[in-house]
């Protein structure tokens, strides 16, 4: 995927998101969400929260929400296995979640140590009550982005939108882990 394709739909995310009234980005570092997080250094309007773990992230959106702030967590799909114990959390306290994936272990994926966690990314965040939205074209991202966010902020629910290694491009391996 080229720089300007990614910055394209980098953009509509974080504009989005800003304009719903995102103030923090939670994030571990992750080529996926690179162009979002660098927007998100860059506005006056947001801040970025570099965490040590993505689990981390679902804290954050905690106490974002208990000070009537908003909140998302940028995260890879591995990520993803760090978080079922804070997700936990989720259902006896009731405050939104929304979780930007970008996946790996799909679509075209060439590196053999990303699928099992890819393969569980969907049944893991379901199993904790994360609903999962997928986005597998550029036609696909208004809508389901209009839909994770809805579904955070205006119904209070945990949401997942799971940006696919179709929509992202799958990179290359080359024997080295990446």
């Amino acid at each position: 995927m080229s720089k300007s394709v990614r910055e394209d739909w980098s953009r509509k995310i974080f504009d989005r998101l800003v304009a719903e009234g995102v103030e923090l980005f939670g994030y571990v570092p992750d080529a996926g969400n690179k162009a979002i997080i660098e927007m998100a250094e860059e506005s006056n309007a947001t801040k970025p929260i570099l965490l040590t773990s993505e689990e981390e992230g679902i804290a954050i959106c905690a106490g974002a929400d208990l000070v009537e702030k908003k909140a998302v967590v940028c995260m890879q799909s591995s990520g993803v296995g760090n978080c079922p114990n804070f997700l936990g959390l989720i259902d006896g306290a009731k405050f939104p979640l929304l979780m930007v994936v970008t996946m790996r272990g799909d679509y075209g994926e060439q590196n053999p140590w990303q699928y099992p966690m890819g393969q569980a990314v969907e049944p893991i965040l379901e199993a904790m009550g994360v609903r999962c939205i997928r986005v597998e074209t550029d036609v696909d991202l208004g809508d389901a982005l209009e839909a994770a966010i809805g579904g955070a902020f205006k119904a209070g629910q945990a949401m997942a939108l799971i940006l696919s290694q179709r929509f992202l491009g799958a990179k290359p391996f080359g024997g080295g882990v990446n």
